[in-house]
């Protein structure tokens, strides 16, 4: 984690990290004004909190309440060297907690990350830069040793060289990558996570049965999500690069809707477009680019190749952000390399969704199977010995696809976890099934998925794959466990080089009568392709085009945006659009109009219904704003700081609109319960004196949204690269 220290006045630092701000000063004693703690109390706290944190972790996962636990910290300096100090952490425990779990939460307190580092030394390097900002160096903290080379199955360079010529083009590119955690909880599984320091919503994951595969992973991924703008999906480029020669890519082409809203011609293809718009119901506006939200401009397309043919088929950024994620896109050493990995995660999560929703029953991969890959088998074992019994299945479907499913059943919680991986080869397949499993997983991490159910239609409900997709946290059906499987064991091979293995996917997909459609991107100096598969690697349901559609931002961003520049009758129009827009009251404004506000401001709170709302409070609609301040507080999952606001607003708007009642009458216990100073935020809002009490004010220039705006100059590092490449610049 990038952490950017700043002077204020006398002896006071701010340090800015993510979204937050610490602020720290010395004692008056110390010249200091004493207005914060000092740097050294911050790291006394910090393992302080940290062994309250794997506490709260230990007892959240067994129902234990924490209201009547305790903990405190003590440092004992020896007096003759003040670096040698003892931190002896206390914790008071009551009565009813049984001896296990006393042992288990000790042993919890004792897996504490600010301990563990302390006691293994980090390692402080200090250095002279020419200008922090412009500093690329990729902040790798485990960078592989020696000029070994390391070659794993299914790559065309060593580990070494992957990692140096990945890690280059991203410093190039002017980001800091930094490794915010390692996982490798069992023998043979790695795991981490990186992260653009400055734009920390830039990460990826990384999985391999070593840290430098696993690094190799992560990095991969990166520059693939890179390439195909995955980072930014569905978010508010800004105005500047909005008005630019384009927008996503070179190569990209504008369409206008035609008459009536017609789809244009020269977008999609025959094929696609029976997929696409079966009805007839999808129209031009539904395609409008989300991005830029540049209705004048039209829709934004990009080329894709017909791989049945060579032919170029332009499909629209708004169709591709709103239906694929991140599947089917994927960086290699090589072009091949490339295909191989994208074709196979396409098959694996369409494997995986026809296996769950069918509620098919798979065959057990037999152990003299499993004891030809005896690393594989170590990191199995390992878990069935911390209790988790564990299912290894053949996804291929009788041979007929490269699939295999590792399944974790927890006894503790009755949750339970299907992993599955893809590849040509049988062996990585069950590896990367392995590493998904866990990555980024602790054991309490292992706690979270939810038990199997017979419901089908909870099993086959669309947005369930999704959650499968985004972090395997849907369900499946108790049927898949059948001991009687609906395919006989195939311990098969698709393997050859990697030219043979692409022509082998490309091919199964082929015999299955689906036309493939790829974007190759190179500019950035690895190989990226992004395979789209219509009608199979979908993660959405293409009903979403017309009904949910993220460009829906675009009814409502700009005034939003400018929410306090708005008239009256302006706010009574939005109020009235999204009252009747039937979206979900409790969507938050970040999502509906794409722009990443701070998590921790009010903005990054707001819902709908929290809007509607103000916007009530503003226009002195109390009667409505009542209404919706006791629905906001019956669902309420704010801060307690909003929740008590509210309740105050609650309270002063029922006087009000009482006649018989006196709000001067009042306002004296109003105040002593709520605080004179939010009593006058809350009158003042009541009263329309105050408007939008907590919202800051912004605009479509986005002043003040520094989370969103480091995400941006993110993009335009990578825009500005595009255009020097096509020269542009």
């Amino acid at each position: 984690m990038e952490i950017k220290v700043n002077y204020l006045d006398n002896l006071r630092l701010e340090a800015k990290f993510d979204d937050f701000t610490v602020i720290a000063d010395q004692p008056i004693r110390y010249k200091g004004d004493g207005s914060a703690p000092g740097p050294f109390d911050y790291f006394l706290a910090s393992s302080a909190l940290c062994a309250a944190y794997f506490v709260k972790v230990y007892c959240n996962a067994r129902d234990i309440s924490t209201e009547n636990i305790r903990l405190s910290q003590n440092n004992i300096v020896d007096p003759e060297d003040r670096y040698n100090q003892i931190f002896k952490i206390q914790v008071e425990l009551p009565e009813d907690i049984s001896d296990k779990d006393r042992q288990g939460i000790l042993r919890s307190i004792d897996r504490c990350t600010v301990k563990k580092v302390v006691q293994t030394g980090p390692t402080f390097e200090i250095e002279v830069v020419d200008n922090l900002d412009e500093d690329a160096q990729a902040l790798l903290l485990a960078k592989p040793e020696g000029e070994g080379a390391t070659w794993i199955e299914g790559k065309d360079l060593p580990l070494e060289q992957t990692i140096a010529n990945m890690t280059q083009i991203l410093a190039d590119l002017g980001m800091k990558i930094e490794i915010a955690s390692w996982r490798n909880i069992v023998p043979h599984v790695w795991s981490l996570h990186i992260r653009d320091a400055a734009s920390p919503m830039c990460f990826t994951n990384g999985k391999g049965a070593t840290k430098e595969s696993a690094l190799a992973s992560a990095l991969g991924e990166f520059i693939e999500r890179l390439n195909c703008n995955f980072f930014y999906n569905d978010q508010f480029f800004g105005e500047e690069i909005a008005d630019s020669a384009f927008v996503h890519y070179p190569n990209e082409r504008w369409f206008q809707p035609g008459p009536d809203d017609a789809l244009p011609e020269g977008i999609l293809d025959d094929y696609c477009l029976d997929i696409y718009n079966p009805d007839g119901e999808l129209f031009g506006s539904n395609l409008i680019d989300t991005n830029s939200g540049r209705v004048d401009r039209g829709i934004c397309a990009l080329p894709f190749v017909r791989q049945s043919d060579g032919e170029t088929v332009y499909f629209p950024s708004n169709l591709i952000e709103n239906l694929y994620l991140s599947n089917g896109m994927s960086a290699g050493n090589t072009l091949v390399e490339a295909q191989v990995q994208c074709l196979s995660e396409i098959f694996e999560r369409a494997v995986k969704r026809e296996i769950i929703e069918q509620e098919l029953a798979l065959p057990d991969v037999p152990l003299e199977v499993l004891e030809q890959y005896p690393d594989i088998l170590e990191g199995i074992r390992a878990l069935e010995e911390q209790g988790f019994p564990v299912l290894v299945k053949d996804a291929s479907l009788g041979g007929q696809f490269p699939v295999m499913c590792v399944t974790l059943m927890n006894p503790r919680t009755g949750g339970v976890f299907a992993s599955f991986g893809a590849h040509p080869s049988f062996h990585v397949a069950l590896e990367r099934s392995l590493t998904e499993l866990l990555q980024g997983r602790s054991f309490e991490g292992l706690n979270d998925f939810q038990p199997p159910t017979f419901n089908s239609l909870a099993v086959t409900e669309p947005n369930n794959f999704v959650e499968h997709f985004i972090d395997s946290s849907g369900v499946i059906s108790w049927r898949f466990f059948s001991a009687k499987s609906d395919y006989d064991f195939s311990h098969w091979n698709f393997s050859g080089s990697n030219q043979d293995e692409a022509d082998t996917l490309f091919g199964i997909l082929a015999e299955m009568g689906r036309e493939v459609y790829m974007a190759v991107y190179e500019d950035l100096g690895a190989p990226v392709c992004r395979i789209l598969v219509p009608g199979y690697s979908e993660v959405y349901p293409v009903d979403d085009l017309v009904w949910d559609n993220t460009n829906k931002a675009l009814d409502y961003r700009e005034e939003i945006l400018n929410l306090h520049r708005l008239s009256d009758d302006e706010l009574a129009d939005l109020a009235e659009r999204l009252d009747e827009s039937q979206l979900d009251v409790y969507t938050d404004i970040r999502t509906l109009i794409g722009v990443e506000f701070d998590e921790n401001t009010v903005w990054g709170q707001l819902t709908i219904l929290e809007l509607r709302l103000l916007i009530m409070l503003a226009l002195e609609r109390h009667e409505e704003a009542l209404e919706l301040v006791e629905q906001f507080l019956q669902y309420n999952d704010n801060t307690v700081e909003r929740g008590l606001f509210y309740r105050a607003v609650q309270a002063v708007l029922e006087v009000v609109l009482d006649d018989e009642l006196e709000l001067a009458h009042f306002l004296p216990n109003l105040s002593r319960m709520f605080g004179a100073e939010r009593m006058q935020a809350v009158v003042g809002s009541v009263m329309g004196e105050v408007r939008f009490h907590g919202l800051t004010p912004t605009s479509m220039k986005l002043e003040g949204l520094d989370r969103h705006l480091r995400l941006i100059d993110s993009y335009r590092k990578l825009h500005a690269a595009r255009a020097a490449k096509a020269g542009l610049s």
